[in-house]
């Protein structure tokens, strides 16, 4: 499959898009779940929700029901959420503690490893059923990176070392600014889901520019003055934004309210990054929480995203606490950017877009994603002079 994306301007001063029914077709959205979302890294929730031995997480990953559970050693591991018997969704509550992951169905049990310990009334088979590999559950790769807990459904997947701290490499030139907001040692105050009416690479087309911020977001651009000028944070190695003179938080009043996260220097005070982690994560550092965007592609033209601010868990101890102020700021960025990408995903199966739309400079780098995109699902990106 061959996609043109042509270069206008003797110096490719502006380039394009990918063409509309990228952002509609069926057939498009079942190769970008087959080979990008089954094959990468997907943010599942957070180490510290199940750090006591039997303590589950149950989520949906594509199309298959996932099982996060802390074992009795201490181990961590996750399963397809599946009886081996006849199918069975095995945990139906989205977290939990138990001693043993037991089928509802036929009561089929399975220690928090994953083997097979108890079936019932098999008295004829039963040897030969338990504690055989061959009907534990099915395994699937699980990683704690920076306290965020991410599993991978392909058989040998990338490590997580090459496929995310690669990409931190990317943004910053180093590990050590990420690595020293020191994610794995908060926790999530407050969360919000969203459904977007919209494809999810216009969600993460979004994020990587602020080509935008001046025209849609006034609280943004309010705390974040350069942001006006349409470029943001992601075009640069380690780039990041200055808080506005008057604003000494990143909060809908700008108001100090709490203290800088443990770890960070003093050149972090009153600065923003914004970073994506592709396939499917945005991850925003400020001096005194952070906000992690989770993207679930539900269909061609659907997604839910999943909004989560995190916070120092001594503070949020605080009878005091309260995170309203920090939450609104982003809650009404997230509205507008989610219209946004409505208004754009609207049209994206109109003649107008058949051949796609324009990236001015300095929204380009956006490029770089619709190429790990088109690399992924095997199409190929054709660069001529317009």
């Amino acid at each position: 499959m061959v996609m043109e994306h042509n270069i206008i301007n003797d110096k490719g001063r502006i380039k394009s898009t990918l063409k509309g029914e990228l952002y509609t077709s069926p057939t498009i959205f079942k190769l970008e779940k087959e080979n990008i979302i089954s094959k990468s890294w997907i943010l599942v929730g957070f180490a510290y929700e199940v750090e006591k031995p039997g303590q589950y997480i149950a989520t949906k990953v594509e199309n298959e029901n996932v099982l996060i559970v802390r074992g009795k050693d201490s181990v961590l591991r996750a399963f397809l959420n599946a009886c081996r018997h006849r199918g069975a969704k095995l945990c139906s509550d989205s977290s939990g503690k138990t001693g043993a992951i037991r089928c509802p169905y036929h009561s089929w049990t399975y220690s928090l490893d994953g083997s097979l310990i108890g079936v019932p009334n098999t008295s004829h088979c039963r040897e030969e059923l338990v504690n055989n590999e061959n009907y534990g559950l099915e395994s699937v790769h699980l990683e704690v990176w920076h306290g965020m807990i991410w599993v991978n459904l392909s058989e040998n997947p990338e490590s997580i070392e090459k496929s995310l701290d690669a990409q931190i490499l990317e943004r910053f030139g180093e590990l050590d600014t990420f690595s020293r907001y020191q994610i794995h040692n908060l926790q999530v105050a407050h969360r919000k889901e969203y459904e977007v009416e919209a494809n999810w690479k216009l969600i993460v087309e979004n994020f990587q520019e602020c080509y935008h911020c001046s025209s849609i977001h006034p609280e943004l651009t309010a705390a974040l003055p350069e942001f006006r000028s349409g470029v943001g944070t992601q075009n640069s190695v380690g780039g990041g934004a200055k808080f506005d003179d008057n604003v000494n938080a990143f909060s809908i009043n700008g108001k100090e309210s709490r203290p800088m996260l443990k770890g960070l220097l003093p050149e972090d005070d009153r600065t923003y990054f914004g970073i994506t982690i592709l396939p499917l994560v945005f991850i925003n550092l400020t001096p005194d929480h952070v906000i992690i965007h989770r993207i679930i592609p539900i269909s061609a033209e659907k997604s839910k995203v999943i909004c989560e601010w995190l916070f120092d868990p001594e503070e949020i101890a605080k009878p005091d606490f309260d995170p309203k102020d920090a939450v609104e700021l982003f809650h009404r960025v997230n509205l507008q950017d989610f219209e946004a990408c409505e208004w754009c995903q609207e049209n994206m199966g109109s003649k107008a877009y058949k051949d796609g739309g324009i990236l001015v400079p300095i929204e380009q780098h956006v490029s770089h994603f619709y190429d790990y995109v088109l690399e992924a699902i095997g199409m190929k990106m054709e660069m001529s002079n317009k």
